[in-house]
C-alpha cells in the first residue's frame, strides 16, 4: 500500500509540474510584446504589396497589444539595407521582406543579427551556404493557381470558337510580364498549359516591362497585344493597366483579362474573367506565433519543409483563386475549376508535362524536354522552371 501511495504522489507531482510549466509558458507568450517589421517594394496601391498589408493588419487584429508591426513601403530594390537597419534599430525581432531582390541583403543581415528572425518571401537562398538558423524563405505554389486560371481562360476561348466569334487560328493570348525571372516564366508557362488543356493549339506572346508595377507600360503592352489580335490578356504585374486596356478596347471581338493578386471586376466588369493569388497569411501568422512561443517556424507552420524553406499550395490554403466573373465565364467554368483544384489537393495534376521543348533564354544550349516532366517546387518554394516553350510562346521585344 505504501508503495502505491509513493507512485501516486510522484505521478501527481509530475503532472502538476507539466501543467505549471505550460501555464507559465502561456503567460510568458501572452505578456511578451513582439515587434514585427515588414519591408515592401510597393504600397497599398499595388496589389501584391496590398495582400501583405492585409496580412499585417490581420496580425494586429489577432494579437492586439502582443504584437506591434512596423512597415517600410516603396523601398526600391538595392536600397533595402538602410531600411532593414531601421527596423532592427526599432527593436524588431521578426522581419518579413517581400521582394525577391532583397534576398541577398536579408541573408547578410541575418548572419549579422542571429537573435532576429528574417523571413524572405519568393526567394530561394535559405538552404544555400551559409545556412543560418534565423533566415527563412517561403512562397505559395502559385503555378497551381496560374494553371487553374488558364483552364478558365481556355474554356472561354473554346466558347468563342464554338459560337463562331473567333476561329481556332485566332486563339491567341498576350501576357504582360514583369521580369524574365523563373518566378515569372514558371507562372506564364503554367497559365498557358492550363489554357492548352482545353484549347490545344493556342499560342501566347509575352512582353517584359522590367518593372513590378508600371501602369502606363502595362497598359501600353496590353493594348499592343489587343491590336495584334489577342483575345485573352493575362499578367504578372501589379497594376490595373492591362485590365483597363481590355475594358476600353474598341475591337470587334471582346478581349478578356485574367488577373494576378487582385480581382479586376471593378475595373473591367465586362471583360474580367478570374485570377489567382498567394495567400501569405498562413505562413506570416505562423511565423509570428512561432516567435511569440519560442518555437522553430518550420515546425510550427503547416507546409512542405526543405531545410529553412517552406511552401504549399491549395492543400494548405497558401494559394487561392480570385472571384470568378460568372457573367463572363463560359458555362461550367466554376465546376471545372473546382475539379482542377481538387486534383491539385490530391496530388494528381502534373502541370509541366507534354510534347514541349523549353529553352533557357539566357543559355540556348540549356533545354528541357517536358515529355519527361518537370516537377516545380520540388526542392524550393520559389519557382525554378525557367524555360520558354519553343513554338508556342514568343517573347516580344
Amino acid at each position: 500500500m505504501k508503495k502505491t501511495y509513493t507512485v501516486t504522489f510522484f505521478t501527481c507531482a509530475v503532472v502538476i509540474a507539466v501543467v505549471l510549466a505550460a501555464v507559465l509558458s502561456f503567460h510568458k507568450s501572452e505578456s511578451k510584446t513582439l515587434k514585427v517589421g515588414f519591408i515592401y517594394v510597393g504600397d497599398a496601391s499595388t496589389s501584391y504589396t496590398n495582400n501583405f498589408i492585409e496580412v499585417q493588419n490581420a496580425i494586429t487584429d489577432k494579437y492586439g497589444k502582443q504584437v506591434k508591426t512596423i512597415a517600410m513601403c516603396n523601398v526600391a530594390e538595392g536600397t533595402e539595407e538602410e531600411y532593414l537597419e531601421r527596423l532592427i534599430d526599432s527593436g524588431c525581432e521578426l522581419i518579413i521582406a517581400t521582394s525577391y531582390n532583397y534576398g541577398v541583403t536579408m541573408k547578410k543581415l541575418a548572419e549579422k543579427y542571429p537573435d532576429i528572425e528574417f523571413c524572405m518571401a519568393t526567394c530561394s537562398n535559405a538552404n544555400e551556404e551559409p545556412r543560418l538558423e534565423n533566415y527563412h524563405t517561403f512562397m505559395g505554389a502559385i503555378y497551381q493557381g496560374r494553371y487553374t486560371a488558364g483552364v478558365a481562360a481556355g474554356m472561354k476561348l473554346q466558347e468563342l470558337i464554338d459560337n463562331g466569334t473567333i476561329t481556332k487560328e485566332q486563339a491567341k493570348i498576350g501576357y504582360v510580364a514583369a521580369y524574365p525571372y523563373a518566378e515569372v516564366i514558371s507562372g506564364y508557362t503554367a497559365f498557358l498549359l492550363g489554357v492548352r488543356s482545353i484549347v490545344p493549339d493556342v499560342v501566347m506572346s509575352v512582353r517584359y516591362t522590367n518593372n513590378w508595377n508600371d501602369y502606363l507600360t502595362e497598359k501600353k503592352y496590353a493594348k499592343e497585344f489587343i491590336d495584334e489580335g489577342c483575345v485573352i490578356i493575362s499578367q504578372h504585374s501589379d497594376t490595373t493597366g492591362p485590365a483597363t486596356a481590355c475594358e476600353a478596347t474598341d475591337s470587334d471581338t471582346p478581349v478578356y483579362i485574367v488577373s494576378y493578386n487582385e480581382s479586376m471586376a471593378n475595373v473591367a466588369p465586362t471583360t474580367y474573367l478570374t485570377g489567382c493569388k498567394i495567400n501569405w497569411e498562413p505562413y506570416v501568422t505562423g511565423a509570428v506565433e512561432s516567435v511569440l512561443k519560442d518555437k522553430k517556424i518550420e515546425e510550427n507552420v503547416k507546409g512542405n519543409v526543405v531545410g529553412n524553406d517552406m511552401g504549399a499550395g491549395f492543400e494548405e490554403g497558401w494559394v487561392e483563386m480570385l472571384e470568378l466573373n460568372e457573367l463572363v465565364a463560359a458555362k461550367g467554368t466554376k465546376a471545372k475549376m473546382q475539379e482542377v483544384i481538387n486534383g491539385f489537393k490530391k496530388g494528381k495534376i502534373q502541370v509541366f508535362q507534354g510534347d514541349y521543348i523549353g529553352v533557357d533564354p539566357e543559355d540556348p544550349k540549356d533545354t528541357c524536354n517536358l515529355k519527361k516532366g518537370y516537377i516545380e517546387n520540388e526542392n524550393s518554394s520559389a519557382p525554378t522552371f525557367h524555360y520558354v516553350l519553343k513554338d508556342v510562346i514568343t517573347v516580344e521585344e
